[in-house]
């Protein structure tokens, strides 16, 4: 196998026996072959856009499927056929809706053309697929890299583009582009300058992505409010669900409603909590339970009720604990009871009564969690909260009683230097604001930091797709001071681990923003022509140490 999508590959080189996600090399033989089908779905979605004809279908599939491929999303290897041939008979039928309407025969790229042997090993195919890909990077290991860059980039986006699609919230030039990006991955006419640009535009794409995210998620369930949540259970029988979506959420909440199960959210469902629709409607949604998604060996094992994980941050589940856990949509493992698939706005609610079942025969939590001492974090500091005291930030700020911001945050791992991010926010000065984002923030979540005048110094921004809300705060403040972003007394020191993390970092590089710090380490498909050429544009660097860090930026 070859996959170095992630921060854990092995060695900071790549994978090329087992995945570090815990990810056989056959899975990521099948997925390779996936992406490989969708490049050739592509240009003939192109040609049929041109026409005018429908191309839904194909682009909810694109998006969910390209997000399947994703790192900690499906370990099931199986799943993936019938995506391999739904993207062929998609691909087919809409050629033969292009030849009716067109006046002359068309030709097709070879990619195009390409049809699996579904009597032969699709593992093989795949393998076979992912060599031919290397090998037309015709010893040009920069744009490679490039070409692997935007279509992780691309993977990312297309994930928040699948959450926000369930809302209703969609765009087609977003679709459009995501086929002009696979597309150009063929090619071999473009020049290091074009493949630097066209992944600069899946940041710009992006961000169009992450604002309709932020319209469903706003316009559905309201804006973020500041909101105290529990850190330990209540007594009574539970259900724990994990991951991104908070429509998912939702479902839960709702299927679950005069049922007696108490619902926790579990790693990037935290913010969920600050959603007034959702605390409103339905007061069973309690506390949160465990901390990031590289831990949920030990949470889950000991949650004594049914787990449901809605996105990515999957691992591999153990047997202890594997019969109470049920995975939804895109997410996957063949040992894991699959709930269904639920991704265009206007599905039925998939069926959760499984899940239910499970939760109320498990023992719940005992009467004894009651006597535990009650901890408790706060969230829901998304834009319209943090900018409603924007007067008291900017006087703040001029009286010097506010030196400087750090947004300290982004995906989490299991590597020991993240340690970094912890030790970080510790030394940062009392003067400082420590803003957070993504499950990073777990390494110091529920750390006492106190206030500035009333300002929290630590403020859970939200999900990693509440970068969208960070950038707007950054605007609106430079704004306010008459500067630019950059000239404004703010830091980003940003992990990443996944591919949501490499899109939201191309959105802030085509925004302009400099001297972020990425860690812990660099990407392994990052070569350093293109790193440099990158800190030479913004200014990109590698974490060094918290102390040197932090003197840096304050200086």
């Amino acid at each position: 196998m070859f996959c170095e999508q992630c921060e854990q590959t092995a060695s900071g080189q790549g994978c090329h026996q087992w995945g570090a996600c815990g990810k056989s090399p056959e899975t990521n033989s099948v997925q390779d072959l996936l992406v490989y089908c969708l490049q050739g779905l592509a240009p003939v979605a192109i040609a049929a856009r041109s026409l005018g004809l429908d191309t839904h279908a194909a682009d909810v599939f694109a998006c969910e499927t390209l997000f399947a491929t994703m790192t900690n999303v499906n370990f099931s290897t199986p799943r993936f056929t019938p995506y391999i041939k739904q993207a062929i008979a998609l691909r087919e039928e809409l050629k033969t809706q292009i030849v009716a309407q067109s006046d002359s025969p068309l030709t097709w790229p070879a990619i195009a053309d390409y049809t699996p042997d579904f009597t032969d090993s699709l593992v093989l195919q795949g393998r076979d697929r992912s060599l031919e890909a290397i090998a037309k990077a015709d010893g040009n290991v920069d744009i490679f890299a490039l070409k692997l860059t935007t279509l992780y980039g691309l993977k990312g986006m297309a994930a928040y583009a699948f959450h926000a699609l369930e809302m209703g919230y969609e765009d087609p030039a977003v679709y459009g582009f995501l086929y002009e990006a696979l597309a150009a991955l063929d090619r071999h006419d473009l020049s290091l300058k074009d493949w630097v640009a066209l992944a600069l535009k899946v940041g710009e794409i992006n961000l169009r992505v992450m604002e309709l995210l932020d319209g469903g998620h706003t316009d559905t369930f309201g804006h973020p409010v500041p909101t105290s949540v529990p850190l330990e259970p209540r007594p009574g029988k539970a259900i724990l669900v994990s991951g991104h979506d908070i429509p998912h959420l939702a479902n839960v909440l709702e299927q679950t409603r005069d049922t007696g199960i108490t619902v926790y959210t579990h790693g990037e469902l935290l913010p969920a909590h600050g959603y007034p629709q959702l605390k409103q409607t339905y007061p069973h949604l309690y506390g949160h339970y465990g901390k990031a998604w590289q831990n949920q060996v030990q949470d889950f094992a000991k949650f004594p009720g049914a787990i449901v994980m809605t996105t990515n941050c999957l691992m591999p589940p153990h047997d202890h604990y594997s019969d109470k856990v049920f995975t939804i949509g895109p997410v996957g493992d063949r040992d894991l009871q699959h709930l269904g698939d639920n991704g265009d706005h206007g599905d039925p609610p998939i069926d959760l009564s499984p899940a239910i079942a499970k939760a109320q025969a498990l023992p719940g939590f005992p009467d004894a969690v009651a006597d535990l001492p009650q901890r408790s974090v706060t969230t829901g500091f998304a834009r319209n909260a943090v900018l409603s005291v924007a007067d008291q930030i900017i006087d703040a700020v001029k009286a010097g009683q506010i030196r400087h911001f750090f947004l300290v945050g982004g995906c989490d791992g299991a590597k020991p230097g993240r340690t970094y991010y912890t030790e970080l926010v510790e030394q940062v000065p009392d003067d400082c604001v420590v803003m957070t984002l993504a499950c990073g923030k777990f390494r110091f979540f529920d750390h006492e930091m106190g206030d500035i005048g009333g300002i929290p110094r630590l403020l859970d921004l939200g999900q990693c797709n509440d970068a969208y809300s960070a950038i707007q705060i950054a605007i609106a403040l430079a704004n306010a001071f008459e500067v630019g972003v950059n000239e404004l007394p703010l830091s980003m020191i940003l992990s990443w681990y996944e591919q949501k993390a490499i899109a939201v970092l191309l959105t802030l590089l085509h925004l302009g923003i400099q001297d972020i710090r990425l860690g812990p380490t660099l990407p392994a498909f990052m070569t350093p022509n293109v790193f440099a050429l990158l800190s030479e544009t913004y200014k990109l660097k590698g974490i060094t140490t918290p102390e040197a860090d932090l003197a840096a930026c304050l200086a």
